[in-house]
């Protein structure tokens, strides 16, 4: 098999391609996120996932390179990982009781060939009403501070999720199925 880079320190990601039993070498990209650019969301997270993988590749002469990104989308406002405990309580209190969307952005980079393919995955999160009991609890928990939107539906969070839309693994952070069925383009198949 292809040597595969996750362009990518998230610990959720590295999870998620482990229980696929892919043997991969993780390398963090130093591309820098902007979270401004003028462009629709899922166009945002095709660039940033393609982005990051491209400034990974640049440093290899061969490998399958895969970047990603996560943020959830709330009304027009892309909500990214809360920088502090304020602005996690902040972001908490404005999505309780609300519908948000999570947009995953993946990219694949041959390194050796140049070839490249990028998409999304999206996935609607409806969550509970929260009180400030939950919220002050859930912010001791730590959690909310490394998670964009400031949940996580694969940890404490999940309890104030009533229901997900969607591409569950795309919440989480990297959309499996599609992600999948992108490498077979890359001579990588898993079975």
């Amino acid at each position: 098999m292809k040597k595969i880079i996750l362009a990518s320190t998230s610990p959720r990601r590295k999870e998620l391609l482990k229980k696929l039993g892919i043997q991969f070498t993780i390398e963090a990209s130093d591309y820098e996120e902007d979270m401004k650019k003028k462009m629709p969301p899922s166009s945002l997270a095709k660039f940033l996932a393609l982005n990051k993988a491209k400034a990974v590749a640049k440093k290899h002469n061969s490998g399958i390179v895969i970047g990603a990104d996560t943020f959830v989308v709330f009304g027009n406002e892309l909500l990214g990982k809360p920088k502090n405990v304020a602005m996690a309580r902040r972001m908490l209190k404005r999505i309780s009781g609300k519908t948000l969307t999570v947009i995953s952005g993946y990219a694949i980079i041959d390194a050796k060939t140049g070839k490249k393919y990028s998409d999304y995955s999206e996935a609607k999160v409806y969550i509970k009403k929260l009180s400030t009991k939950e919220i002050n609890w859930y912010i001791k928990t730590k959690e909310p501070l490394d998670k964009a939107g400031a949940f996580a539906v694969q940890g404490y969070g999940a309890i104030f999720i009533k229901k997900i839309e969607g591409d569950f693994f795309s919440v989480v952070g990297l959309p499996i199925y599609s992600l999948v069925q992108a490498l077979k383009k890359f001579s990588v198949n898993i079975i």
